[in-house]
């Protein structure tokens, strides 16, 4: 599955990630956003298991935003498992 959102509150604009009917992560692209920081989290992310991805991102805060890149990926993937039931 191919689940594409636009982030709040970040500077990323777009984030794309794919896993598989296993639920592991094959891919992960960020638009805009650090780019060493959004690259090394992609490289990372690759081969893991998406609720072991929400475990470990969500609540991440970036600058005292309340949020972050990983933070926000980990809300889309949550929504991206709540539209596959």
């Amino acid at each position: 599955m191919v689940y594409t959102f636009k982030p709040r509150g970040v500077c990323s604009r777009q984030i794309t990630v794919e896993y598989d009917n296993n639920g592991i992560i094959t891919d992960c692209r960020f638009v805009g956003g650090c780019s060493g920081n959004t690259q090394g989290l992609s490289a990372l992310l690759k081969g893991m298991n998406v609720k072991e991805a929400i475990s470990r991102l969500k609540g991440i805060d970036c600058g005292g935003r309340g949020t972050s890149c990983p933070d926000q990926l980990a809300i889309g993937l949550e929504k991206a498992l709540a539209e596959q039931k």
